[in-house]
């Protein structure tokens, strides 16, 4: 446990708080860093209510290590070999931030930024020395959901970015390294492209949000949680492959291309949508809801990590 031993958490909301029981169902020190005067109880809190679900996914069977909480960023970083950064995504509070906590970094120590609508590039101009400076992008809530985005660029020292990638390995994450600077990086275009034409279906009447979301998990949705598209339409080509298929399919894919909508998300797609999600959702309160995804994630996780680990 000598590797990357002392990890920080700087911005202690719903993501912060979510890394700070991993890492420390890791059986790492976390020192936490937040300027809320309810930081400790609401990260305690936090924990207390993921430490079940860490157990059952096996993340939490380490001795846990030292949980300390911080009036200061710079206290907070000192000591750290990995700082996961989760501060609101305004450029001017990540550059504020940077300054302050960049002299106190230990030589070598890692910082990722938790951002998802931010580039590194821009978040780089908040640094003197950017080096090992990363993008560490995780899909919420981070304790849950494997994903982590990791990105470096020609301003990242050699070898940090597959320092960071060993890091979210240790502590059971799974990453994918994204090449070049795009918004919103891949996982959520990824997801922004399906809700659009999730969209333009009930607008156009073709389906209602139920039925909408009913055509996700109840189809795609679990060959995707198995594997991506492009490998599942590879077997979709029987034998021959991805080959076939793409033989097979070509006229189709590119009519219903050409057939995709664009709706945007003004007031009157908004009040849609939440009128149809309220009907789908019924007498559940969000809570109820919130609790419901995590224990499915939770068993289909458990489900197939041992088939993952072949």
């Amino acid at each position: 446990m000598s590797e990357f031993q002392n990890v920080a958490v700087i911005g202690a909301g719903v993501i912060g708080a979510s890394w700070a029981a991993l890492f420390l169902a890791s059986g790492r020190n976390v020192a936490v860093y937040d300027p809320s005067p309810t930081m400790e109880a609401d990260v305690r809190s936090y924990i207390d209510n993921a430490w079940p679900t860490l157990r059952e996914l096996g993340l939490a069977n380490a001795e846990p290590g030292q949980l300390s909480f911080h009036g200061d960023v710079a206290s907070a970083v000192e000591h750290a070999d990995f700082v996961q950064e989760s501060v609101p995504e305004r450029i001017a509070i990540k550059h504020d931030l940077f300054a302050k906590l960049e002299a106190s970094l230990k030589p070598g120590a890692i910082v990722a930024s938790s951002a998802s609508g931010l580039r590194l590039g821009e978040m780089q101009a908040g640094w003197k020395n950017p080096s090992h400076f990363i993008l560490g992008h995780p899909f919420n809530p981070p304790h849950l959901i494997p994903l982590v985005e990791v990105m470096g660029n020609d301003k990242t020292a050699a070898g940090v970015v597959e320092k960071a990638e060993r890091f979210y390995d240790l502590v059971g994450k799974v990453t994918i390294r994204v090449n070049r600077e795009v918004k919103g990086h891949v996982a959520n275009r990824l997801q922004a492209a399906l809700w659009r034409e999730a969209i333009h279906l009930v607008k156009s009447g073709v389906a209602s949000v139920e039925d909408v979301d009913k055509a996700v998990w109840a189809g795609p949705g679990l060959r995707w949680a198995a594997m991506g598209p492009t490998m599942l339409f590879h077997l979709g080509g029987g034998s021959e492959g991805l080959s076939s298929f793409c033989q097979k399919y070509t006229d189709s894919f590119n009519g219903w291309w050409d057939d995709l909508g664009d709706p945007r998300l003004d007031a009157e797609t908004a009040t849609m949508l939440v009128e149809g999600v309220n009907h789908e959702a019924g007498a559940n309160s969000w809570a109820s809801l919130a609790t419901n995804r995590d224990e499915l994630i939770t068993h289909m996780l458990k489900a197939t990590a041992p088939l993952r680990r072949r």
